[in-house]
């Protein structure tokens, strides 16, 4: 796999209060670069919910109202986010999640794909009991002795969907390959049907 051709590409991860929808109270943003992750220009930002944070999504990812009390509102890093993303590629694990959550919070932001390490790994590795991100990080095997916070924190699911993307990468020769594996349909960057012809 030749990194060089790859576009520009953020995986994101985010964390929301339980609600439906849900507010957001951490994102993380973090490109991918020469086939590395570069924590060195990556985005996390902790949120203050509009609502609080229901029991039971405090018990998954850690977050309490108390520990976001004093954390900036959405509109005061919306811009950060809508800036460090602009219209890259993003990939997360069940993408579908994350870029509804980003798009209702972003009006009028557009990635320029999305690529879903769950779609891809199932074109991977197929037949795994799982496709959990656990399942597969237990598959893949990465190294994430320098992946920050924990397990369900936004920079930590992040750094290692990361890890999983690279892993699976080396299996399809092109970006086009791998995209077309892991884009899924109805979603920015889907293969576009080639049209019938017509008779005339």
């Amino acid at each position: 796999m030749n990194h060089s051709t790859w576009p520009a590409l953020l995986v994101v991860d985010v964390e929301g209060n339980g609600t439906n929808p849900p507010d957001l109270v951490e994102i993380a943003a973090l490109p991918i670069r020469d086939g590395r992750p570069d924590v060195g220009t990556a985005g996390a930002w902790l949120i203050r919910p509009a609502r609080p944070v229901t029991p039971f999504a405090a018990r998954v990812h850690g977050l309490t109202n108390e520990t976001l009390a004093s954390c900036p509102a959405w509109p005061d890093v919306a811009g950060q986010v809508r800036h460090l993303l602009g219209d890259a590629w993003i990939c997360a694990h069940n993408a579908h999640t994350d870029y509804r959550a980003l798009s209702a919070h972003l009006p009028g932001w557009a990635p320029a794909g999305v690529l879903d390490t769950l779609r891809l790994a199932r074109t991977t590795w197929p037949g795994l009991p799982s496709y959990s991100l656990d399942a597969l990080l237990e598959t893949a095997q990465p190294d994430l002795s320098a992946v920050p916070d924990q397990r369900h924190r936004a920079r930590y699911d992040a750094y290692a969907t990361a890890q999983l993307l690279l892993a699976m990468a080396e299996h399809y020769p092109s970006w086009d390959q791998l995209a077309a594996a892991a884009v899924p349909p109805g979603l920015p960057g889907a293969p576009q049907p080639e049209q019938d012809p017509t008779l005339w």
